[in-house]
């Protein structure tokens, strides 16, 4: 009876399972080259573009989602910086993002900083997002005032008063530069 049992018991996990007809390496490489094939996109295509007034969950969509979700869990922020600048007043802070989707340097900066801005809890409603073409223009009203020649520009504004920049690259790294600008230590 046991080993009737045990043939049954057997016979049961060899056949029942889930099967694909396939080896699981060959399942696993072939979705590789699907997921592969649906996340190419060329971003300097203007169909791509974002312009003007950005509304940040359209990061989270296709096609932008390529680079913003990978981009944004990739980055290991300075947890001690993040710290101090929790700790630095906000409530009359705003700050404008001016990227290009098109733009490596918008792709690779700007997942990076939305981290930092949700890690020290930035209130979403004072961030500005807006998205220019690749001659750095957007339809926005007083655009031409930013002064804006690189991308990504981060505005950080002060009872709308500006108070500093982090343009295209940052100079230490994004959250150690947003506390030299927040705390006035600019170099």
């Amino acid at each position: 009876m046991k080993k009737y049992l045990l043939i049954v018991i057997l016979f049961t996990l060899i056949f029942s399972g889930c099967r694909t007809g396939k080896p699981a390496s060959e399942v696993t490489s072939g979705q590789k080259e699907t997921i592969e094939k649906q996340t190419v996109t060329n971003f300097s295509e203007q169909l791509t573009w974002l312009l003007g007034y950005i509304n940040p969950v359209q990061f989270s969509n296709p096609p932008h989602s390529e680079w913003f979700v990978k981009g944004r869990d990739a980055y290991t922020p300075d947890q001690e910086v993040i710290g101090k600048i929790r700790e630095v007043n906000k409530d009359d802070l705003s700050i404008q993002i001016v990227l290009g989707t098109w733009c490596p340097d918008s792709r690779r900066e700007v997942p990076r900083f939305m981290k930092i801005l949700d890690l020290v809890d930035f209130p979403s409603a004072e961030v500005t997002f807006i998205g220019v073409d690749n001659s750095k223009q957007a339809p926005v009203g007083e655009y031409d005032k930013l002064g804006i020649e690189r991308v990504p520009t981060f505005i950080f504004l002060r009872n709308k008063i500006e108070a500093g920049r982090i343009i295209e690259n940052p100079i230490t790294s994004l959250e150690q530069d947003m506390l030299n600008i927040l705390t006035g230590n600019e170099k």
